[in-house]
């Protein structure tokens, strides 16, 4: 039987400092304003051109990868295929994604325009050229990871003279945004539970991401919604079903492997980021259970000993084949395994919260300083993550007034009721346990869903499970329960 719910990890003192969400104007959303604000630009550079540490280090890591060089050439594909189809081209929309995400942030903290036009050209030509993303259920991938990173790559050169804004636009709402829209409405036709939290959270971010940078307020009602609510693993009460007494979180995909598990935790500190910066707290939703999920991660990267509760989820497709997986503990981990997503997360609890919280701090000094793609291999999977946290994200810590760190911030309530159509802060609307809507009927054979069974790294084992199962949705025992019904 599971525990009862454990302490919050690292709670903020009285009188620490806590830095509110940014308000936001009803109008609109507030551009630059996905990973980085102009706030963040100005600080990136003001810290490199006066010689602090660690932004110079950061900075270095950016100007010695070949992406961010200035004479970096587009190869535009009409069509983009991922996990089949001829060819298999998508590694060439992700180096060039990065290309432009590296000019473009070089571009804003060295001021030289060169690099700020090679941003331009890349994305230009790509708006151009691109009509559609096909392959296997990794277009799903596809669509959602280079979807939210392209559109931090525009945003950071969205007021360029030269940058086709209209085209871009189109581009990231015909291409990009309906198959992730697609993903989270219906998993491909599998039932809810068959595809990892990495999954559901790729697509978040691209939809979240795009209507952003598109200004349309109903796809961020959507994606936050999914965020708090959502049927799938992404959501963050599915992403980390279980608090223990240690007051960290149980991460889901720790059962499955390090890599995906450090793909889905930079993934949601990504979709907190880019909230926040439009005036909602997502880090603090639900008693920052985020928080819990990340320090549980971080704990087990390092090589630390860490509570895993059996569960148990079912997989296949609707109305075709069906099965089910059960996993009894956490997979093994390399300490010296690292991505770029630690410094983001580790810098919102600790300087913009006030918050302790030991683990992310070690293994974000012990990931210093942080690259982006093209460092961390050659594979897609280093490429999952846009990356240069020490440069983007190290802060000095706040000063003001002290809070709880959990709690919606004035700016983010106001802006809520301003007309975003979403709220901030915690909101206690349990989540009832029932099956997920039927989906609408589609077409998938098992070959085309996600291979999440003994091919993955940590194969999963029969076992007594402590979990229960309805519409295939995964439901776990929560430890938390009694105290989000007493609210």
């Amino acid at each position: 039987m599971l525990k009862a719910a454990g302490a919050t990890a690292g709670a903020v003192g009285i009188g620490a400092a806590v830095t509110p969400a940014p308000a936001v104007a009803a109008g609109g959303y507030a551009h630059p304003g996905l990973l980085h604000t102009r706030a963040d630009l100005d600080r990136m550079a003001a810290k490199v051109k006066a010689g602090a540490a660690p932004y110079t280090a950061g900075f270095a890591k950016l100007t010695a990868n070949r992406h961010s060089q200035s004479g970096w050439t587009a190869n535009p594909q009409e069509i983009v295929y991922r996990g089949a189809g001829s060819p298999q081209n998508y590694r060439t929309l992700y180096n060039d994604v990065h290309s432009a995400y590296q000019n473009g942030l070089r571009h804003h903290v060295s001021g030289d325009s060169a690099h700020g036009d090679t941003a331009v050209a890349i994305l230009n030509a790509w708006s151009a050229k691109l009509t559609g993303l096909q392959g296997s259920a990794d277009r799903f991938l596809a669509a959602g990871l280079y979807g939210y990173q392209i559109a931090n790559a525009a945003e950071l050169v969205r007021d360029h003279p030269d940058f086709a804004l209209d085209r871009f636009q189109e581009m990231l709402t015909t291409v990009f945004a309906p198959p992730s829209d697609s993903f989270l409405k219906e998993h491909n036709g599998a039932v809810v539970s068959n595809y990892w939290t990495n999954w559901d959270l790729a697509a978040m971010c691209c939809v979240l991401a795009t209507g952003i940078f598109c200004d349309d307020k109903a796809q961020v009602a959507r994606a936050v919604e999914y965020f708090k609510h959502g049927e799938g693993l992404g959501s963050v009460r599915n992403a980390i079903p279980v608090l223990h007494d240690d007051g960290l979180g149980e991460w889901l995909e720790a059962g499955r492997d390090q890599g995906h598990a450090l793909l889905g935790v930079g993934l949601m500190g990504t979709f907190c980021e880019m909230a926040w910066n439009q005036g909602m707290d997502l880090y603090g939703y639900d008693d920052s259970r985020f928080l819990k999920g990340a320090q549980y991660v971080a704990k087990w990267a390092l090589g630390g000993e860490v509570e895993f509760t059996a569960n148990t989820r079912r997989k296949g497709a609707i109305n075709g084949w069906s099965g089910s997986e059960t996993v009894t503990e956490a997979a093994p981990v390399d300490p010296n395994m690292t991505r770029p997503i630690w410094a983001m997360i580790a810098n919102h609890y600790t300087k913009r919260r006030g918050q302790s919280a030991s683990y992310l701090t070690r293994i974000a000094a012990k990931s210093a300083p942080e690259g982006g793609g093209g460092d961390y291999g050659p594979n897609s999977g280093g490429y999952d993550q846009l990356g240069f946290g020490t440069l983007a994200f190290t802060r000095d810590k706040a000063t003001g007034a002290g809070g709880t760190g959990g709690s919606p911030s004035p700016e983010a309530s106001a802006s809520a009721a301003a007309g975003t159509g979403v709220g901030a802060g915690s909101d206690v609307r349990p989540q009832t346990g029932g099956g997920a809507s039927p989906a609408a009927s589609v077409s998938a054979a098992g070959g085309d869903l996600a291979a999440t069974g003994s091919n993955d790294i940590l194969g999963w084992t029969a076992a007594t499970g402590v979990t229960a199962l309805a519409g295939g949705l995964l439901l776990l025992r929560r430890r938390d329960r009694v105290r989000r019904q007493s609210q």
